[in-house]
């Protein structure tokens, strides 16, 4: 087991955050069934071909890759943690399914017009401390896709956040680990910076921190916008539910 922390100030967050810990916090709670479930959800946003090419960007896992390949479309998973990518790898080789996996930064999408969709789920935006950076994923998705290709991302509203903030929260866990989180929510940034502490059942202790920009839904349209993209629809789920003040925020946009 993994016990890293990233409380080195000279390793950015997201460098050591998505390790054997991350499998171990979110794991239980997205189960194969609720990632098929939403793969659909994806494809329904989409509306797109069974063979299109489609990159899951900040893929992680590939809990959604993978449903998404048994379904007919050729897909990419994209993401910066090898740890990840080798769990996905092993579980792709598992199911017997055909995932093209590649590790690179996601400002630095070594991808040119290849790609009918892009999506980029479960809050995998905002990461970076400065705007122009989140900025350049957004330009480097835009050059990734194919002239008219689409974009759905779906992240945490920062609206709803607001509205339910929660400072603290302990979750205990089936078999035995605990995992405290310690939440600021900072007004002049938008950043939620979050400390996560993990209490294993043999006495062991790690810590992680993250630390995501969230966007209010004017605040993200406008960057699509500058980065060339067209807003087509908002949802407060992949499932098309309407956005509210206590949903998720989800956009569809189209490269133009």
């Amino acid at each position: 087991m993994s016990d890293t922390t990233n409380t080195q100030h000279n390793i950015p967050w997201y460098e050591d955050f998505f390790d054997y810990s991350y499998l171990r916090i979110y794991e239980p709670f997205l189960p194969a069934e609720k990632n098929a479930q939403e793969a659909e959800q994806i494809l329904a946003r989409l509306n797109l071909a069974p063979g299109s090419r489609i990159l899951d960007l900040a893929c992680g896992y590939g809990r959604h890759s993978i449903p998404l390949a048994k379904l007919g479309y050729k897909i990419t998973g994209l993401d910066l943690s090898a740890t990840l990518l080798a769990h996905a790898q092993q579980e792709a080789t598992d199911q017997q399914v055909s995932v093209t996996w590649e590790q690179a930064d996601m400002r630095n999408i070594p991808f040119k017009q290849e790609f009918d969709a892009v999506i980029n789920i479960f809050t995998s935006f905002g990461y970076f401390e400065q705007e122009a950076d989140n900025l350049l994923v957004l330009k480097q998705i835009y050059e990734a896709l194919k002239p008219d290709g689409l974009l759905l991302l779906d992240t945490v509203y920062q609206i709803r956040l607001v509205r339910s903030f929660t400072p603290h929260s302990i979750i205990h866990y089936d078999d035995g680990l605990t995992v405290l989180e310690e939440r600021h929510f900072d007004l002049q940034t938008s950043r939620n910076e979050v400390k996560i502490t993990l209490l294993y059942p043999d006495g062991k202790r790690g810590e992680h921190s993250h630390s995501m920009r969230l966007y209010t839904f004017s605040e993200l349209s406008n960057l699509l916008a500058t980065a060339g993209f067209s807003v087509q629809a908002s949802y407060g789920s992949l499932d098309g539910s309407p956005l509210t003040m206590d949903s998720r925020l989800v956009l569809l946009a189209k490269k133009i």
